[in-house]
């Protein structure tokens, strides 16, 4: 995957990104910024990558939107909180490095005059009951955008398969109050607010985009500020390296050629993961995790990776992913589920009929303990209130599940718990228990089990208006069944790099002219998740630190007019 560097280029630039998604592209903001000529290369027909069809979270604590909010952390309970998280797994230079420079990124950012974002308040950190944790949360989002202001851009960028219909948009904040408009009189009200939308939208032909639309829209918004080109449909095959290893450009197909390009001060790799590689899940990913599943970008094949790989660079992670129970679609779509573990007349059961971990946990932590017990596939389970009073993988409250997902036998409905568990598989005795004991917890508010709902995480989608908002009584007929499978938002593991983003090689030496960033690098989350976004976050950093670090390395001779933007 490299090839030598003895041809000439048919294209040159300062640095050069390979991938389109929002670490790739704040990563040539910043390069930009930084003086350097800067060209983004996408594989896809579409740029945004995985961010594009994400819910667009940033979690990157102390950046200058919390902070105009009053919302300071200290730097030391951000450390602890991470130094929790990683359990000594990540090396504490890229922590620093991550909460050093995060707020730069941001702030580079927030030059542009597209870049504006809210505060997500209250969407909790995942584990605020942790030291440094926090129940506000950190979790930032790009207001929303109309991508009509994009031109010809429009039609290229990645849609994302949670449009609302007739145009309605919402963040994450309007879908947590959305989910609760059978039971709040803020759910009712944010139902109007939606109608608005939707015959404002009419009226004045806006294309609203909302979460990792809304952020790649107006990445792209400023790219086009910064004269920055995105070349579409022009995948990398091949890295070039001189005769001392460093790596001087890379070899992309374009309209049908092979085009060399030149890049003076580094190659920055942001291809995502490898989520639809078939063989590298088989070979990396745990039993049980291995199917895919997978709501990442199509084109993550894990491309960055084994190009890394290939010049000897060391991989960390490789077993772990940004896991993510979800439903599979019967139109092939996988559905992550969020909000819907969150129902309180519900449980998730394994195959023995058994709850086997909080329902209501970080989306992480729920597969981790479902692959670590063998649960797969496991079983929602929710009564006739559940459907009636909440939203379930795009199935609106009150409305019956699709034809074809019992067709496809990834929902089964009974009118009793014993002809459920007949249909499904499971002991009945068992799952008559498990509810009976669930029940008794709904009626005392106390789940002595698992602490479904003792955490402010678990409080956020829950329903207000009971003694815990995460817990119900399972007793209404009809009953459903719905068959879970692992999911995940991308692959975490990758190329280890340092805290200047550069790939390291298994002795830990730095492959000179090369970084990383999002799910090409392995992961400084570790194991564990801090927050909404915090895919994102260390991405747009990490990129952002690359490029300031190439902006710095020491060129090989006077500058010249080459080295200019």
């Amino acid at each position: 995957m490299s090839a030598p560097a003895r041809q000439g280029w048919d294209e040159e630039f300062n640095f050069v990104v390979v991938g389109s998604g929002g670490g790739g592209m704040a990563a040539a903001l910043t390069a930009a910024d930084s003086g350097l000529s800067t060209v983004v290369v996408e594989k896809g027909a579409m740029y945004g990558g995985t961010t594009g069809i994400s819910g667009g979270g940033i979690w990157i604590p102390n950046n200058p939107t919390l902070r105009a909010k009053g919302h300071d952390d200290s730097r030391e309970s951000i450390r602890r909180y991470l130094d929790r998280l990683t359990e000594g797994r990540v090396p504490a230079a890229r922590l620093d490095a991550y909460v050093d420079q995060g707020p730069a990124a941001m702030a580079l950012l927030g030059k542009s005059r597209w870049m504006r974002f809210f505060w997500v308040k209250g969407y909790a950190d995942y584990h605020p009951e942790y030291d440094g944790g926090r129940p506000l949360g950190r979790s930032v989002e790009a207001l929303p955008f109309d991508t009509r202001r994009l031109g010809e851009d429009e039609k290229h960028q990645r849609p994302n398969s949670l449009k609302g219909p007739l145009g309605l948009w919402i963040t994450a904040k309007d879908y947590r109050d959305l989910a609760m408009v059978k039971r709040t009189w803020r759910g009712r009200w944010a139902s109007v607010v939606a109608a608005w939308r939707v015959s404002s939208n009419v009226v004045r032909r806006r294309h609203m985009a909302t979460g990792g639309r809304a952020l790649v829209a107006r990445l792209r918004m400023a790219l086009k500020d910064a004269g920055v080109p995105v070349w579409l449909r022009s995948p990398m095959t091949e890295l070039v390296v001189d005769d001392a290893g460093k790596v001087t450009g890379v070899v992309v197909t374009r309209d049908g050629r092979t085009v060399r390009v030149g890049a003076r001060r580094g190659v920055l790799l942001a291809t995502g993961g490898f989520d639809h590689n078939p063989e590298m899940r088989e070979k990396y990913l745990p039993e049980g995790g291995r199917d895919n599943h997978s709501a990442g970008a199509v084109e993550n094949v894990g491309d960055g990776i084994t190009a890394g790989q290939a010049l000897g660079a060391a991989l960390d992670f490789m077993d772990d992913a940004w896991w993510m129970p979800s439903v599979h679609h019967p139109s092939g779509a996988t559905v992550p589920l969020v909000s819907e573990r969150c129902i309180p007349p519900s449980v998730i059961v394994s195959g023995d009929g058994r709850r086997f971990t909080n329902e209501s946990s970080p989306y992480v932590n729920f597969v981790h303990d479902q692959l670590a017990g063998g649960h797969v596939p496991a079983w929602f389970v929710m009564d006739a209130k559940a459907r009636a009073r909440y939203p379930f993988a795009q199935v609106l409250p009150g409305m019956p599940f699709p034809k074809a997902f019992y067709d496809k036998g990834t929902v089964h409905r009974a009118d009793s718990i014993g002809e459920l568990a007949e249909r499904i598989g499971v002991p009945s005795d068992t799952l008559t228990q498990t509810l009976a004991r669930f029940n008794g917890f709904a009626r005392s508010g106390k789940d002595t089990d698992f602490g479904r709902g003792d955490s402010a995480y678990d409080r956020y989608y829950g329903d207000p208006t009971l003694k815990n908002p995460n817990l119900d009584e399972i007793d209404k007929a009809p009953y459903y069944a719905v068959r879970i499978e692992v999911g995940d938002l991308g692959t975490k593991g990758g190329l280890v790099c340092d805290e200047h983003s550069r790939v390291l090689r298994e002795d830990g030496s730095a492959i000179a002219g090369l970084y990383a960033t999002g799910n090409t690098s392995a992961s400084v989350m570790g194991g564990e998740y801090a927050g909404p976004g915090a895919t994102i976050g260390p991405s747009i950093v990490f990129g952002h630190i690359a490029a300031r670090h190439a902006a710095a390395a020491d060129r090989t001779g006077p500058v010249t007019s080459q080295d200019a933007p």
